[in-house]
């Protein structure tokens, strides 16, 4: 007994994507694991594999000493800043002091005559020199400063020159990995994505197409997911043309399928109707009366009001269907030979007393 109900239809149709759904989640997943092996197969190249490590750690150590040695040097320099500083209180306080007196002397008499005064004015001069001689031993370690960060600066150089180096040849390794870690993607997703699109295009109809159509999905997120964010910089020119070659050479089978579909109805609606009538298949029937719709041809059965002119006020001629098919002729409603009852030709039993078979097919 044949089973035409559509609830069975909706049910067995969501069967068959969540077959196709789960078992490509399934290929997923051990392809995800087998891309982690197959990606292990090649190391891939670190920065520290390139440098000169004896050269960089002698310039380190260089560049380590420059800068104790400047510490100290600035540590010596603040210590000295200092030291000037007070004697530069000292002079000043000195000067103070000899100008109070010498304001003094010539208050009370000439200071010129006074040894005093000049006793006085060779302290204040001592002082002084004190400070200048502080200031030159400042100024040189100023230089020993400068003259030591000029170096410090070439040694740097000179580490950043090494590191450009070991980066240079690390970019360079690092293409030669991406482009490998590629090949191997390729050689493994190239033909799961092939093996795709041909179960795609040789098995849509096939009885467990189900689970053809679950390795589609699966080759199609393979190739998009696992090897598109891989591809090496230059790799936009393979995905572009795996795009081209996609596209054309679907667009070749739609066309050529719509096409040879076209030129089929055409031959067939050249056939006698008895001929069409016996090549309407049951599944083609049930949707073509639900959707009043002719199984041959594809067009509306039914005959609106507008196309059918109205004889007094006659309203039974609303949506009224015919039948015989007024596009290609071919036969739509026949009477029951057993109870006369209406129905529609190419359904297999009566639906007012289930006498088989309406119509001979």
């Amino acid at each position: 007994m044949e089973l035409n109900s559509k609830k069975l239809e909706r049910t067995s149709r969501i069967v068959y994507y969540s077959i196709s759904i789960i078992l490509c989640l399934f290929l997923i997943l051990l392809s995800n694991r087998i891309i982690d092996d197959l990606d292990s197969a090649t190391t891939r190249p670190e920065v520290e594999n390139f440098e000169n490590k004896i050269l960089i750690k002698e310039l380190l150590k260089k560049s380590k000493d420059l800068n104790n040695e400047i510490d100290n040097v600035i540590i010596k320099k603040n210590s000295i800043e200092k030291t000037i500083s007070t004697a530069q209180a000292n002079y000043k306080n000195e000067k103070n002091s000899f100008d109070n007196w010498i304001q003094t002397r010539k208050t009370l008499g000439s200071p010129n005559k006074d040894n005093e005064v000049v006793t006085r004015a060779k302290t204040l001069d001592e002082y002084y020199k004190v400070e200048q001689d502080w200031r030159s031993q400042l100024n040189f370690e100023q230089n020993e400063i400068d003259i030591k960060r000029k170096k410090l600066l070439i040694v740097q150089k000179s580490i950043e020159k090494e590191n450009e180096v070991a980066y240079s040849k690390y970019n360079n390794e690092l293409k030669n990995y991406e482009l490998k870690v590629f090949l191997i993607r390729l050689l493994f997703v190239g033909p799961i994505l092939a093996l795709g699109i041909f179960f795609f295009i040789r098995y849509r109809k096939h009885k467990f197409w189900p689970l053809y159509f679950g390795f589609t999905l699966f080759s199609i997120y393979t190739f998009f997911f696992g090897l598109v964010p891989y591809l090496p910089s230059y790799g936009g020119y393979i995905r572009y043309a795996v795009g081209i070659l996609l596209s054309t050479g679907l667009g070749y089978y739609a066309i050529k399928t719509i096409r040879q579909f076209i030129e089929n109805k055409q031959k067939e609606l050249k056939v006698s109707t008895i001929e069409r009538s016996k090549n309407v298949q049951t599944e083609v029937a049930e949707k073509a009366l639900e959707n009043h719709f002719c199984p041959s041809c594809g067009k509306d059965f039914i005959i609106k009001k507008w196309e059918f002119p109205l004889k007094n006020n006659d309203t039974d001629t609303y949506k009224l269907v015919t039948d015989f098919c007024r596009h290609c002729g071919l036969i739509l409603f026949v009477n029951c030979k057993n109870c006369g009852n209406k129905n529609f030709a190419h359904l297999p039993f009566c639906s007012s007393c289930g006498t088989n078979s309406t119509i001979e097919k």
